[in-house]
């Protein structure tokens, strides 16, 4: 329960961050000014935060690609951020794909289009899922 409730206290002020990021900087940035934007609200909340952080991708035990989280916050959510019109099922199909590549279990997806939009994403893996990818 207090990881549930750690993680939900984690975002909610990454979502609090989002809109502080909006309300000062409008729509219609590139990506990667809210990605600036975003880690220093961050860092000023307190948060350990990473942009581009590399992250590597496994299959079956086998490194087979590099990934690099938008943000990365408390080495526990990964941040995919987008500045599109509207979010499609293809950008929550990418950050779902992520957490599973990197056996992370919380993701966030903020598009910063006329008005913030936000996606949760989450996976739940078994322990035995966990324990046979670490053997393999």
């Amino acid at each position: 329960m207090e990881k549930e409730s750690t993680i939900t206290t984690l975002t909610e002020k990454v979502i609090r961050a989002a809109y502080t990021v909006h309300n000062a900087l409008g729509p219609g940035f590139l990506e990667k000014v809210y990605e600036n934007a975003m880690l220093i609200e961050l860092r000023e909340a307190g948060l350990r935060a990473e942009s581009q952080y590399p992250v590597q991708v496994y299959y079956k035990g086998k490194l087979i690609g590099d990934y690099y989280a938008d943000l990365f916050v408390e080495n526990v959510l990964i941040v995919e951020l987008k500045a599109v019109e509207r979010l499609s099922v293809t950008h929550e199909v990418q950050l779902v794909n992520y957490l599973s590549g990197t056996n992370m279990e919380h993701g966030l997806l903020i598009n910063f289009g006329s008005s913030v939009t936000i996606r949760h994403k989450y996976k739940t893996y078994r322990k035995t899922d966990k324990e046979t990818r670490r053997k393999q």
